[in-house]
């Protein structure tokens, strides 16, 4: 079967500007979609809720392995576990949707990415699979503006590569404010927009497709990239500013206390304090994408275990789920070990507040 070819509609257009790169490690650009490959999630689930902080319209299916009937080349994610599903029937339509990690400026153009499959058991195609970008998501047909979609058309046979994976991609330039964005299929008439595999093979139709690895990224032109030299006391407080002290050599196992991350007591909330130290880890991990991180919870003796040990979970998947809408892509867990690893005596006030803490652990370089 010949590749799969698609019509990408969108809005391919220049953006103007100058973006500002220094020649102090600088930062990739980032993704701002948060968990756009779906491998960090709060629990085991089937529902893609459980995908923090990804929303649906309708009940979309979350698999955290291959499906163990799938026999296609392609099983499972296109990488890494995770990955979503979306079900299309005549009558019925089914969509992701998630917060960015920052909202987009305009005339700024942007570049998105995402992978999909038809899945294996489908007997009809979509003509149409795209996104939708909205300022305050997506809340029926009438927040569909075909402005503000990058959408896939083919005309012949479907949305299909032989039950394979393939990449959409296509360019959309911001009003500005856009803060979410919404994945699937935006036809008015589901019936109009499915196509028969078999056309011999009346009745019933269903085309449901697998999502995976979605990326928004800012759209950079070559003669756009100025290089800007820090020099003197700024590039000094430059480094102190983005880059959390990290001992170069990390090692898988080391642990690293957060410092500056608070909560009030007797809650798992984060305080507006702690975001300075939250958004240096985050920019440490967006520096370095390969490593796996563990968000680990550890608090003082003070009151019953188990309140303890709860608490401490908690307030680690605070920390985790913090990253997450901050945009990090990084593969990461978190637990709470409530007081059975303290670091200091815990007889005294000093000494218990050392223990209550959290500290990232590297698990994988």
């Amino acid at each position: 079967m010949k590749p799969l070819k698609i019509l990408l509609l969108g809005l391919f257009l220049l953006v103007s500007g100058v973006f500002g790169q220094t020649n102090i490690n600088p930062l990739p650009e980032k993704n701002l979609v948060p968990n756009g490959s779906f491998e960090n999630y709060r629990k085991k689930s089937s529902n893609i809720k459980a995908a923090i902080p990804w929303m649906q319209k309708a009940s979309v299916d979350f698999y955290q392995k291959p499906l163990d009937n799938d026999t296609t080349a392609d099983k499972g994610a296109l990488d890494g576990n995770c990955y979503a599903g979306l079900r299309y029937q005549k009558k019925y339509k089914e969509l992701i949707q998630v917060k960015l990690s920052e909202m987009l400026h305009r005339g700024y153009t942007y570049e998105f990415t995402m992978y999909v499959k038809l899945a294996f058991w489908s007997n009809a195609t979509l003509k149409s699979f795209g996104v939708l970008f909205t300022k305050g998501g997506y809340t029926g047909q009438g927040s569909v503006v075909k402005a503000n979609v990058v959408d896939t058309i083919t005309k012949k046979g479907g949305l299909n590569n032989n039950f394979r994976w393939f990449k959409v991609k296509g360019y959309y330039k911001a009003d500005g404010g856009e803060k979410f964005i919404t994945i699937g299929n935006f036809a008015a008439d589901m019936k109009k927009d499915m196509l028969r595999m078999n056309i011999l093979k009346p009745g019933f139709k269903e085309a449901y497709y697998f999502v995976d690895n979605i990326s928004l990224k800012r759209h950079i032109l070559p003669d756009e990239i100025v290089d800007v030299e820090i020099v003197g006391p700024a590039k000094k407080k430059f480094e102190e500013d983005s880059v959390l002290k990290v001992n170069s050599e990390i090692k898988v196992g080391d642990k690293i206390a957060l410092k500056n991350i608070f909560f009030d007591k007797g809650h798992y909330y984060l305080l507006p304090e702690s975001y300075a130290e939250l958004n240096k880890l985050a920019q440490f991990l967006y520096r370095n994408p390969q490593l796996t991180i563990q968000i680990n919870g550890h608090s003082d003796n003070t009151g019953l275990k188990l309140k303890n040990q709860k608490m401490s979970e908690l307030r680690a998947r605070e920390v985790f789920e913090y990253l997450i809408k901050k945009g990090v892509q990084n593969k990461m867990l978190f637990k709470g070990f409530g007081s059975s690893q303290p670091i200091a005596p815990n007889e005294t006030d000093e000494g218990k507040a050392k223990n209550r803490r959290v500290e990232f652990e590297i698990l994988q370089k």
